[in-house]
C-alpha cells in the first residue's frame, strides 16, 4: 500500500529524489554552531526540523545542521523522559510564552523527536517517508499540485 510519502516520492523529479537520496548519509554531518560531529539522527536538528515540517525536502541538502542541543530554542520543546530537558533563558524561554503554543509545540516537536527515534531503527525507509503523516500529506497534496 502506497504511502502519502511514497506518492509525493513518485510525483518529485529525478533530480530531487536523488538529492534527497544524498542527503540520507548521516555521516560527516558537522554542527553549523560548534563544529563537532552530529553522530546521531536523534541528535539532529536538520532533521528534526525536516520531520516535522519546517524544512522542505528540496532544500534540505542544503541546510546546515547543528546538534538540538546547539538550538535549544527547538529543543526546549521536546518532553520525554529520554531527552534531558533544555532551559532557555530570555524572550524565547518556553516559560514565557503563551501556554497553548507551548503545549502545540511541545506536542510537534516531541512526536517529530521519537519519529526520528523510530526512523533510525528503519533503514529500510527513503528519506521522505521520515516525516509526521501530516507533514507527508502535504508533501504528497503539494507534489499533486
Amino acid at each position: 500500500m502506497d504511502t502519502p510519502c511514497r506518492e509525493a516520492e513518485r510525483s518529485e523529479s529525478h533530480l530531487i529524489r536523488l538529492k534527497a537520496t544524498m542527503a540520507k548519509c548521516e555521516e560527516g554531518y558537522l554542527c553549523d554552531v560548534c563544529g563537532g560531529d552530529v553522530e546521531a539522527i536523534t541528535e539532529s536538528d536538520l532533521y528534526l526540523r525536516f520531520v516535522i515540517g519546517q524544512i522542505d525536502p528540496e532544500t534540505l541538502h542544503t541546510t546546515r545542521e547543528r546538534h538540538l542541543r546547539c538550538n535549544p530554542t527547538l529543543a526546549q520543546f521536546i518532553v520525554d523522559e529520554s531527552f534531558e530537558p533544555v532551559t532557555v533563558e530570555g524572550p524565547f524561554d518556553k516559560r514565557k510564552l503563551d501556554a497553548d503554543y507551548v503545549a502545540r509545540q511541545e506536542a510537534l516537536v516531541t512526536r517529530g523527536w521519537r519519529r526520528l527515534a523510530e526512523v533510525s531503527h528503519q533503514p529500510e525507509l527513503t528519506i521522505l517517508e521520515y516525516p509526521l503523516p501530516e507533514v507527508c500529506e502535504d508533501l504528497a497534496r503539494r507534489a499533486g499540485s
